[in-house]
């Protein structure tokens, strides 16, 4: 891939969400175009539209019938516009009217008081990990390697009923599809998250157990059975959206309180903060981008798009957006009104919100507790990820 220097590079004519560049400086990227013009445009991957202004990314959230989110994730390749309505992972890729029966399946699983029983085995696993940095007596370490990444790998393991020891390829998968989405090159079929996932589903039709796969294997929509590809395709978004937007999440949070030590011993000291606090983090720091595909021709903020374009919905962008928020480029652990979208807007909201807020929590309030100071060892090592998720892929944190 070539890269054009960051200072050379017109981000409202030429923008590439995958360069390292733009994942290291993305809200200012967004704030630079919101005040040059509201929708940038790029002919990478085909033609690409970025919103920045929370107006904008919200109308394009709700239209379902211009907008089809029959492909979420922006490729170079033609958008899937012939897999609709129900898409290659349902429900996150599925349109009316099939989006409701496939969501409505997953809600039970996701409510709030299953998942507020997953809070004892979150917390103890967080403290393992802890245990273990403490163990090392070393007061340097890569937050991320040591704890933001292991944290939704071992929770959504669980509740798929898939190996946890499987987290590095998971990893991989999630650096293939989501960081660098069609630049991996030939991969064997046998590495591929498809393959990965139907050994799981025949291992479940072999060996039923109860847990996510084996309920979607048992699952009915209107008298029939989900087909193959409807499990698989579910079974894919779970994992990979279960682990690498909470992992981001974690990791930029702790970034923000390594950097911003007043923030960080106000919420030591007021502990009753960490409701509020965890709400600021998730609308400054949203990790996700969505992407939907134009379905028939619209216009949105002044931008004519055309059916098959691909358009990135950034919610980090309309999160910053100083219209909709006050003192929207400042973090304010203490800010009481925050309706952000750091779960997205629309049919389409976060299935698991209510799990990513569960171990986005446990997470920051154990670590505090264990580690109440610390900060950046090395400014220059932190480094962003690239693609639809961002979040720190490399955190050395210095532990006072």
């Amino acid at each position: 891939m070539t890269t054009t220097p960051p200072a050379e590079r017109d981000w409202s004519r030429d923008f590439d969400h995958t360069d390292p560049a733009y994942a290291e400086r993305a809200p200012e990227i967004w704030d630079e175009l919101r005040s040059v013009c509201p929708v940038a445009h790029s002919n990478r991957f085909g033609g690409t539209w970025l919103p920045t202004r929370h107006e904008d990314v919200a109308a394009i959230a709700y239209d379902t019938e211009h907008f089809s989110s029959c492909g979420v994730i922006v490729a170079p390749m033609e958008p899937p516009l012939d897999l609709a309505p129900a898409g290659y992972a349902p429900p996150i890729t599925s349109d009316p009217p099939f989006h409701d029966h496939a969501r409505r399946l997953l809600l039970p699983a996701f409510a709030p008081k299953p998942i507020a029983a997953l809070e004892p085995t979150t917390t103890e696993l967080c403290r393992r990990l802890l245990d273990e940095i403490e163990a090392d007596a070393t007061d340097t370490i890569d937050a991320v390697e040591r704890y933001t990444r292991h944290i939704p790998v071992q929770v959504i393991a669980a509740m798929l009923g898939v190996p946890a020891s499987d987290g590095d390829r998971f990893r991989v998968f999630i650096h293939r599809i989501l960081e660098r989405p069609g630049q991996a090159g030939p991969v064997e079929p046998e590495d591929t998250l498809g393959h990965y996932v139907g050994a799981m589903i025949a291992e479940h039709r072999e060996h039923p157990r109860d847990d996510l796969i084996g309920f979607l294997i048992d699952a009915e929509i209107d008298g029939e059975p989900l087909s193959d590809d409807h499990i698989g395709g579910t079974v894919a978004l779970l994992l990979l959206a279960g682990i690498d937007t909470t992992w981001s999440a974690i990791g930029s949070a702790l970034w923000h309180l390594a950097t911003h030590p007043d923030d960080r011993r106000r919420l030591v000291a007021e502990p009753e903060l960490l409701p509020t606090a965890i709400e600021e983090f998730l609308r400054s720091y949203a990790p996700v981008t969505m992407a939907r595909v134009v379905a028939s021709p619209v216009e949105v903020g002044g931008a004519a798009m055309e059916r098959g374009d691909w358009v990135l919905v950034p919610f980090p962008a309309a999160n910053r957006d100083p219209e909709q928020f006050e003192r929207a480029d400042e973090v304010l652990i203490d800010r009481l009104h925050n309706r952000h979208a750091a779960f997205g807007l629309g049919i389409h909201r976060c299935l698991g919100s209510n799990l990513a807020r569960l171990e986005l929590t446990v997470a920051v309030r154990e670590w505090l507790a264990r580690f109440p100071e610390f900060e950046v060892a090395d400014p220059e090592g932190v480094r962003w990820s690239t693609g639809q998720v961002r979040g720190p892929r490399s955190l050395p944190l210095k532990l006072g």
